[in-house]
């Protein structure tokens, strides 16, 4: 039979009704809190294990790594002297793509030639120094309806840059490589500008390549990210495999994901890679980024984002496999560090 329990009730009744209040919303609280707290310790928990192991010794690089190049190599603030540098801080790396920024487009989709009167100078440079070396043209803007920028929806501004692509090849660059923002997931403009802009890199014979967001590390977060901030971080798998369809490169760009350990973001990395690898075909080139700048904010831990931490994430994802259209891309060649580098070196490079 079970005791009687008096103590409680007694002591219960002597509290004040508001003190009795607050301690039952103080619980409720608490209550509310847990069950908040609990997925997110159960995802760290994940991408703690993520990241234990160690990466395989297969896992190196297949020389189809990145970098992405600002904006001054193309304008005339870069000298013979940096190209040489250039040149020595890539000899023995894995590096074959540089993205060199070569825009911005205008917001209605058209590319201003004057942005890029050091082109020429700039791809001579590269193939005397560093030949089978391929360059291709950054171009990138903000996107509507998020941003004041392009309107993907809007036939007239796809035909604007598939103008701007045009004229970069004439340049000379061997490829390009667009970097739009944010473009949210299940975009038909998006679709529809890569289906547009390809015919016309496949007959040059150089590659299409572009910048991608994030996947669903959580099956519709894009949607929960839309409806609470209506910011679109993410992209769905199916989206992506979408995009990574109509390309003949894809690279992830996997920084800014605001965790606060290296350790987690590691394992973040690590997911991020096995999404990417479920969703490309074998014959696209997938990239996964790795941050080379220092930031400290909400949105990126500078001490948890390291170049260390994406290298050795990529790696434990990647494995044993022998999938050999794989690297990764460096962003950006004016924030990194010979820390950043040595961590690239060695790390990945064999």
């Amino acid at each position: 039979m079970p005791r009687r329990i008096t103590a409680p009730a007694a002591w219960l009744h002597r509290l004040r009704p508001g003190r009795s209040r607050r301690r039952r919303l103080t619980v409720a609280v608490l209550a509310v809190l847990g069950l908040l707290l609990l997925p997110v310790g159960g995802a760290a928990v994940a991408l703690r294990l993520q990241y234990v192991g160690e990466p395989s010794a297969e896992a190196r690089t297949r020389d189809r790594d990145a970098l992405w190049l600002g904006h001054a190599w193309v304008d005339g603030r870069r000298t013979d002297a940096d190209l040489t540098a250039l040149a020595a801080r890539l000899a023995g790396t894995g590096v074959h793509d540089l993205y060199v920024h070569t825009g911005p487009l205008a917001h209605d989709g058209s590319l201003d030639p004057a942005l890029a009167p050091q082109a020429r100078w700039f791809l001579d440079g590269v193939h005397r120094r560093l030949p089978g070396l391929r360059v291709q043209a950054w171009l990138g803007d903000v996107v509507a309806p998020e941003k004041d920028g392009l309107h993907l929806d809007r036939p007239e501004v796809r035909t604007r840059i598939t103008v701007a692509t045009v004229q970069t090849l004439a340049l000379g660059f061997e490829g390009v490589h667009f970097d739009l923002e944010p473009v949210r997931s299940g975009s038909a403009g998006f679709l529809a500008l890569l289906d547009q802009v390809r015919p016309l890199t496949a007959a040059s014979g150089v590659p299409l390549s572009v910048a991608a967001p994030q996947i669903d590390p959580v099956p519709g977060l894009h949607r929960v990210g839309l409806a609470v901030a209506d910011h679109g971080k993410w992209w769905s798998k199916e989206y992506f495999a979408d995009v990574a369809r109509r390309v003949d490169q894809i690279a992830v760009m996997s920084y800014d994901t605001g965790m606060p350990l290296e350790s987690l973001y590691g394992g973040y990395v690590a997911r991020q890679t096995e999404l990417a690898l479920a969703a490309t075909p074998d014959s696209v080139d997938l990239l996964m980024g790795l941050p080379a700048y220092w930031q400290d904010d909400f949105g990126h831990r500078g001490s948890a984002e390291t170049v260390a931490a994406a290298v050795r994430g990529a790696r434990l994802a990647l494995g044993r496999s022998g999938r050999q259209s794989f690297g990764l891309a460096l962003y950006v060649d004016f924030t990194a560090t010979p820390a950043d580098w040595n961590a690239y070196r060695n790390g990945w490079c064999r």
